[in-house]
C-alpha cells in the first residue's frame, strides 16, 4: 500500500518539477546540468545567510527591548513617589484633603498675587509718569534742552506701551490713554511755551509784513534758536511718522513743521478775515479769489522763507531719513503743506452749498484743478509722496469727499458760460483768437467775458451741451473756413464738437484718479461721439431711403424734395457725412497720439492685465471697457489705443458714404451719357469742308463736340467742381476713378462696341473723350483723366488709325504718306498739346491695312503692333474687336 504524502510536501515537489520542466525541456539542456546545479547550491547558501542575519537581528531587538522596559520602571516608580509627595503638601497648604481643590485654592492666591503685582507696577509707571512731567515742567523755565529730555522719555515710553497694549489684547486701556494723554499734554505745553517765544520774536520783526527782515545778528541768532527748539520738538514726531509712511505711503499726509505752522498762523487769521466772513472778497461764485490768495501768499513769502529758514531746515534735517521728504527738507513744500489746510476749512464746509449750483460747482471744480496744477507744475509740490505725487485738492473733494459723482452729472448734462462760448459762438471766439487780431488782446478779452456773461445767463442747466450744438442753425452746413483748402471739409457741428470734447479733456486732463478719468472718457467724450456717430448714420440712412423707389413712394415726397436729393446738393448732403466722419475720425487718431491718453491707455493696460477679476472700475468690466474704447484691452499685444472701437466706427461710416458719393456720381455720369449712347453717326460723318485732301489724316481743328456729350461735360464741370472744393484730393481723386471707370465701361459697352466707325467717325469720338478728359482734368489735376479713361483712350488710338501710314521727318511739320508694307515706316510718339497732355490720337506710326494684318495674324504679331502703339490697356482680343468696328475693315 502507498505511502500517503502530506500536502506540505506536493506543492514543493510540484515547483520542484516544473522548474526541472522548464530547464530540461530536450537532451541538449542535459550538457547544461552542472551549471545549473551550480546556481541552485549558490542561491541556497545565499538565502541560508540571510535566515542567519534575521534571527541575530531578532535576537539583538529583543535585548534591546528588554533593557529599556528595566530602565523604566524606576523612572515610573519615582515619578509617582514625587506626585503623592506634592499632593500631600498641597493637601497641607490648602487645609484639604482633595488635590483637585487644593489645586483651585491655591491658583486663586497666585492670581491675587498677579493683580497685587500688576497694580503695584501700574503704580510705579503712574508715578513714573508724574515724575518726568513735574520734571520737564520744573525744568522748562531753567533749559529748553532739559525739558526736552523728560518729553522724550514719556515718548518712548508712550511707543513702547502701545505693541505692549496690542500683544496683551487690550488689558491696561485706562493706563495706555493716560499716558498717551499726559505726554501730548505736556508736549502741548512746551509747544505753546516755545512758540509763545517765537511770536514775541514776530512781533519784534513786524511779521507778515511783506517788507519783513532780521537786522540784527542779536535778532538772527533768536530766530535760529526758536525755529530750533521747535524743530528739535517735533523731531521724533516726524521719524516716527516717516516710519509709518515706510511701511504704507498712503496712510497720511506729510506733517506740518511747527516753526512754519507759527508763521503762518496770522495768515491763516487774514485769510479767515477775508473769506470767512460777510466780506465782499467772500464770494461763493469766485473761488478763484481765495484760491490766487494762496498763491500770492507763496509768491511773497517764499523768498522770505527760502533766505531764514531753509539754511536751518538743513542743518536739523541732513543726514536723516526725514532728509528724502521735500515735505520738510524744502521749506518751499513745507510752507505750501502748511497753507493748504486753510483751503481745506474752506472747500469743504462750502461744497454742499455749492453743489445744488451745477455750473457754481463746475466753475469750483475747474479752478480747484487748475490750482492743483499750479501747485504740481509751477511750484514743484509733490506732498511727500515723491513717487506717485501730489494727488491734489480734487482729488480729496472727489474721491475723499465723494463728490465726482455729482460732478460727472454735472459735467454730462450741464453748459457753462465757457462751453458755450466755444459752441454757440464758435465763428466769433475764432475770429478774435485770429493772429491779425493778437494786438487787440485787451478788447479780446473784455468781449469774451461780456459774452460769457451773456451765455451764463442766457443758458441754464435744461438742455446739454451737445444738443445745443445741434439745434445750432448752422451745424449741418459746411465749413470751408476751419480748415486747410486742401483737406476735406467738415461740418461745422462736428467741428464744434471736437472743440467741446477738447474742452472736456482739459477739464479732467488734472484728475489723478484713474477711474475718475476713465469715466469721463467713456460717460461723456466716447458717448458723445457714439451719439453724433448715430445721428451721422441716421442721415445717411434717410438719403438712401429717399432715394430709393420704395422709399419715394412711402413717404410720399415731392418732386422738388426728389430734385434736392440730386446733382450738387445731393452730393452736399453726402459730403456733410462724409466730412464729419472724416474729420472725426482724424482728430481721434491724434488724440491716440496724445501723451495723456497714451499714459491713460498704459495705465489701463497694466491694470487690464494684472486683475485677477474683471472688474475694472467700480462698475465696469474689462469686457465693457474693451467694449467702448478697444479690443486690445487686456491683451499682450502693444498695438491699440482709447479711441480704437469709435474711430473704426467712423471709419467704416466714412468708407460707406465714399461709396454712395461714387454712386450718387456715376448714376448723374451715366444718366448723361444715355443721349450720347443712342446717337450713330459715327459711320456716316463725314470730313469738314476744310479738311485736307488726304482723308487718312483728317485735322481735328475743324471739329468740336457732339451736342449729346454736352450734358455730360456739363455734369462733370459742376459736380466735380463741388467735389473739388469739398473733398481732399486724396479721396477726390479716388473717387473720380471710380466714377470713370463706369463711364468708361458705358462708353465702350455702348459707343465703341455697338457701332462702327468711319475714319472721321473716330476722330469725332476723339474729340469727345478730350473734352471729358479736359473736365476732369480742370479738377483733379493734370494726367488724372487719362488715367482713369485709359482703356478708352487706347481703344480711340486704335480705332483711328489712318489708311496709310504716317511718318514724321526730319524736318518739323514734314509727314508722308507711305503704302503698308514699306521698309521705310518708323514709329513715333504720340504728341502732346500746347498744356503739356499727351493728345488722344494715332500715333501716325501705322496704317490701319498694315495693323489689320499683323493684329489677326497670330497673338506674337498683335503683342508686336500693340507695343509699337504704345498701347498698356488692351488685349489682343479687344484691340481685333475694335478694329472691327472700322468700316473699312467691316464691310
Amino acid at each position: 500500500m502507498p505511502t500517503a504524502v502530506s500536502p506540505d510536501m506536493e506543492a514543493p515537489d510540484a515547483r520542484v518539477g516544473d522548474f526541472l520542466d522548464d530547464k530540461l525541456q530536450s537532451l541538449a539542456d542535459l550538457e547544461t546540468l552542472d551549471s545549473l546545479l551550480s546556481n541552485v547550491q549558490n542561491q541556497h547558501e545565499l538565502l541560508r545567510r540571510q535566515l542567519q542575519d534575521a534571527e541575530k537581528d531578532f535576537h539583538e531587538s529583543n535585548l534591546a527591548a528588554e533593557h529599556h522596559r528595566a530602565s523604566i520602571r524606576p523612572k515610573a516608580a519615582a515619578f509617582q513617589r514625587e506626585q503623592d509627595d506634592i499632593d500631600r503638601r498641597l493637601r497641607i497648604i490648602t487645609g484639604s484633603d482633595v488635590s483637585d481643590d487644593a489645586v483651585r485654592r491655591f491658583e486663586r492666591s497666585m492670581n491675587k498675587l498677579h493683580r497685587l503685582d500688576v497694580a503695584n507696577g501700574y503704580v510705579e509707571l503712574l508715578k513714573e509718569v508724574d515724575a518726568l512731567r513735574n520734571q520737564s515742567i520744573s525744568q522748562l523755565k531753567v533749559s529748553d534742552e532739559a525739558a526736552l529730555g523728560p518729553l522724550r522719555q514719556l515718548q518712548t515710553l508712550n511707543a513702547h506701551l502701545v505693541p505692549l497694549q496690542t500683544t496683551a489684547e487690550g488689558a491696561a486701556p485706562h493706563l495706555l490713554d493716560h499716558v498717551t494723554c499726559t505726554t501730548k499734554a505736556l508736549r502741548n505745553h512746551i509747544r505753546d511755551a516755545f512758540a509763545a517765544r517765537f511770536e514775541d520774536l514776530l512781533k519784534k520783526i513786524y511779521w507778515p509784513r511783506a517788507d519783513v527782515a532780521l537786522p540784527t545778528p542779536a535778532l538772527q541768532q533768536e530766530w535760529v534758536d526758536c525755529i530750533s527748539r521747535l524743530l528739535d520738538l517735533q523731531k521724533p514726531e516726524l521719524q516716527v511718522h516717516e516710519e509709518t509712511l515706510a511701511t504704507d505711503p498712503s496712510t497720511k499726509e506729510p506733517i506740518i513743521l511747527l516753526p512754519i505752522e507759527v508763521l503762518v498762523h496770522p495768515l491763516e487769521l487774514r485769510f479767515r478775515y477775508h473769506f470767512g466772513g460777510d466780506r465782499p472778497t467772500n464770494r461763493i461764485d469766485k473761488p478763484e479769489y481765495f484760491l490766487s490768495h494762496v498763491t500770492d501768499l507763496l509768491n511773497m513769502y517764499n523768498d522770505f522763507f527760502i533766505d531764514n529758514v531753509q539754511p536751518i531746515l538743513l542743518d536739523h534735517f541732513r543726514g536723516t531719513d526725514l532728509a528724502m521728504n521735500p515735505a520738510y527738507i524744502d521749506v518751499t513744500s513745507a510752507l505750501t503743506t502748511s497753507l493748504l489746510p486753510m483751503l481745506r476749512n474752506k472747500i469743504i464746509p462750502t461744497l454742499p452749498q455749492v453743489a445744488s449750483q451745477p455750473q457754481l460747482l463746475s466753475h469750483w471744480m475747474h479752478e480747484i484743478m487748475g490750482f492743483d496744477t499750479t501747485i504740481r507744475d509751477d511750484w514743484g509740490y509733490d506732498g511727500g509722496y515723491s513717487v506717485q505725487g501730489w494727488k491734489g485738492l480734487a482729488w480729496e473733494v472727489l474721491v475723499k469727499e465723494d463728490w465726482f459723482g455729482r460732478w460727472l452729472q454735472v459735467e454730462r448734462d450741464c453748459k457753462y458760460s465757457v462751453v458755450m462760448q466755444e459752441v454757440l459762438h464758435a465763428d466769433l471766439i475764432r475770429c478774435l483768437r485770429s493772429p491779425d487780431l493778437i494786438h487787440h488782446r485787451g478788447d479780446t478779452r473784455a468781449l469774451e467775458h461780456e459774452l460769457d456773461a451773456d451765455v451764463t445767463s442766457t443758458h441754464a442747466v435744461a438742455l446739454s451741451r451737445y444738443e445745443a450744438i445741434i439745434d445750432t442753425p448752422d451745424s449741418g452746413l459746411l465749413d470751408y473756413d476751419s480748415v486747410e483748402p486742401n483737406v476735406t471739409k467738415p461740418t461745422a457741428a462736428a467741428i464744434r464738437v471736437n472743440d467741446l470734447l477738447e474742452t472736456i479733456t482739459d477739464r479732467y486732463r488734472p484728475l489723478s484718479s484713474f477711474q475718475q478719468k476713465l469715466r469721463f472718457l467713456i460717460d461723456i467724450q466716447i458717448n458723445i461721439f457714439d451719439r453724433f456717430h448715430a445721428r451721422l448714420n441716421d442721415g445717411l440712412e434717410a438719403y438712401l431711403t429717399l432715394t430709393t423707389t420704395v422709399g419715394r413712394s412711402v413717404s410720399g415726397i415731392s418732386r422738388e424734395d426728389q430734385d434736392g436729393l440730386k446733382g450738387v446738393k445731393g452730393l452736399d448732403r453726402l459730403c456733410r457725412v462724409y466730412g464729419s466722419a472724416d474729420y472725426l475720425e482724424r482728430a481721434m487718431r491724434d488724440w491716440s497720439d496724445d501723451i495723456f491718453f497714451l499714459e491713460l491707455w498704459d495705465e489701463l493696460q497694466d491694470r487690464a492685465r494684472g486683475r485677477t477679476n474683471k472688474t475694472i472700475a467700480v462698475d465696469m468690466t474689462i469686457e465693457d471697457v474693451a467694449q467702448r474704447t478697444s479690443s486690445a484691452v487686456g491683451k499682450d499685444e502693444d498695438t491699440g489705443g482709447l479711441f480704437d472701437e469709435t474711430a473704426n466706427a467712423y471709419r467704416r461710416l466714412r468708407v460707406r458714404t465714399e461709396g454712395i458719393i461714387i454712386e450718387a456720381l456715376t448714376r448723374s455720369v451715366r444718366e448723361a451719357l444715355r443721349p450720347y449712347g443712342r446717337i450713330n453717326p459715327w459711320s456716316t460723318l463725314s470730313l469738314p469742308s476744310t479738311a485736307p485732301m488726304s482723308p487718312s489724316s483728317p485735322s481735328s481743328d475743324s471739329y468740336i463736340t457732339t451736342s449729346e456729350i454736352e450734358p455730360t461735360i456739363s455734369v462733370l464741370n459742376t459736380q466735380l467742381s463741388f467735389l473739388a472744393r469739398t473733398l481732399g484730393l486724396t479721396p477726390l481723386r479716388r473717387i473720380v476713378r471710380q466714377a470713370c471707370a463706369v463711364a468708361q465701361s458705358y462708353l465702350w459697352d455702348y459707343v465703341v462696341m455697338c457701332h462702327t466707325f468711319s475714319a472721321a467717325g473716330a476722330e469725332q469720338l476723339r474729340i469727345d473723350i478730350r473734352a471729358l478728359v479736359a473736365a476732369i482734368n480742370r479738377r483733379t489735376g493734370l494726367g488724372q483723366g487719362e488715367a482713369s479713361l485709359k482703356k478708352i483712350i487706347e481703344g480711340i488710338v486704335m480705332l483711328g488709325l489712318p489708311i496709310k501710314r504716317r511718318s514724321k521727318r526730319a524736318k518739323a511739320g514734314e509727314t508722308s504718306d507711305v503704302e503698308d508694307g514699306d521698309d521705310a515706316w518708323e514709329n513715333t510718339e504720340v504728341p502732346e498739346d500746347g498744356n503739356g497732355e499727351q493728345q488722344i490720337e494715332g500715333s501716325g506710326a501705322m496704317g490701319l491695312w498694315e495693323a489689320e494684318r499683323r493684329l489677326f495674324a497670330d497673338d506674337e504679331s498683335a503683342r508686336e503692333v500693340l507695343e509699337e502703339l504704345g498701347l498698356e490697356i488692351l488685349s489682343e482680343a479687344e484691340a481685333r474687336s475694335i478694329l472691327k468696328r472700322r468700316i473699312e475693315l467691316s464691310s
